[in-house]
């Protein structure tokens, strides 16, 4: 029985053919891994298979780092695109503001009370409203204004920022800034954002007044990842509250505080957890 406290994650999708769930079993089996948790997908019309598949090594020292480096040969070697991750390495997230707070408590008592497997490394806005909170919670807060006139400017402190403390993730917790595609092109690491409706309705801005506008009977809220085209990212979750013709444009966005809350924390707990994997402009989210 391994005596290792480390588990390993992979996550890999490609061609489908006949024995990959046996051939990578085999694998992790031959190298005296065991198997915590395999789940599988296949995609019927692109005839594309997905795996997330978790186990724990053998307990020898630097087994952890040897395996994955091994299994990125090994999944390549089956025609497989791999991502594998272990469970001791903590990812270093940022967490990008502007003045709406909701988001941001949330994210941060949910870290506190130990539900994200991950650093928060620095709250970073473009306004100073959130700079006391972040504070008062031990966060370092990183004040770099973005403007129209110098975006350019901004974004390449913040992306300069963003590598210097090694960040891993980047969550945009109602950001109310438009990231630039040269940004997303040079951040290096997965952006995941909350939009205020259920895309791909109600894109760009004031997404709850297009709504009640359009006299819609559901709201929603998505955390998606942030791409070159606006609200278009890939999607990791969604949820939806039922309105009615009483409930006025405050209603819509109080309500819709509550979702955004629960469907950003979701979706950030999934991604650190290895268990979103991204494939064209869809994912597939593993149990």
């Amino acid at each position: 029985m391994s005596t290792s406290s480390a588990t390993l994650v992979a996550l890999l999708h490609g061609p489908d053919q006949p024995g990959l769930v046996a051939r990578v079993a085999g694998w992790i089996f031959a190298r005296g891994g065991n198997i915590l948790h395999a789940d599988q997908h296949r995609d019927m019309e692109a005839g594309v298979f997905f795996q997330r598949i978790e186990w724990v090594p053998t307990g020898a020292p630097g087994v952890e780092q040897r395996d994955t480096e091994d299994f990125y040969a090994f999944a390549e070697s089956l025609g497989m695109e791999a991502q594998v991750s272990v469970s001791t390495h903590r990812p270093r997230v940022a967490v990008f503001v502007s003045k709406a707070d909701h988001c941001f408590h949330d994210l941060v008592l949910r870290w506190k009370a130990g539900d994200f497997a991950c650093d928060l490394v620095a709250v970073v806005s473009n306004h100073t409203d959130l700079a006391a909170a972040a504070q008062g919670y031990g966060l370092t807060f990183y004040h770099l204004p973005v403007t129209a006139a110098n975006k350019p400017e901004g974004e390449a402190r913040q992306l300069a920022l963003l590598k210097e403390l090694k960040v891993d993730l980047v969550v945009l917790a109602r950001y109310m800034q438009v990231l630039s595609a040269d940004f997303l092109d040079q951040v290096g690491c997965p952006v995941i954002n909350i939009h205020h409706s259920f895309l791909p309705a109600f894109a760009g801005g004031k997404p709850y007044h297009q709504a009640h506008a359009r006299g819609v009977k559901l709201i929603g809220a998505t955390a998606h990842y942030a791409t070159r085209d606006l609200d278009e990212g890939p999607i990791i979750h969604q949820d939806v509250a039922r309105v009615t013709h009483r409930h006025g444009v405050e209603d819509l966005v109080r309500k819709g505080r509550d979702l955004e809350r629960i469907v950003l924390a979701q979706a950030v707990r999934w991604h650190l957890a290895s268990r979103v994997l991204v494939y064209g402009n869809k994912t597939v989210v593993f149990d």
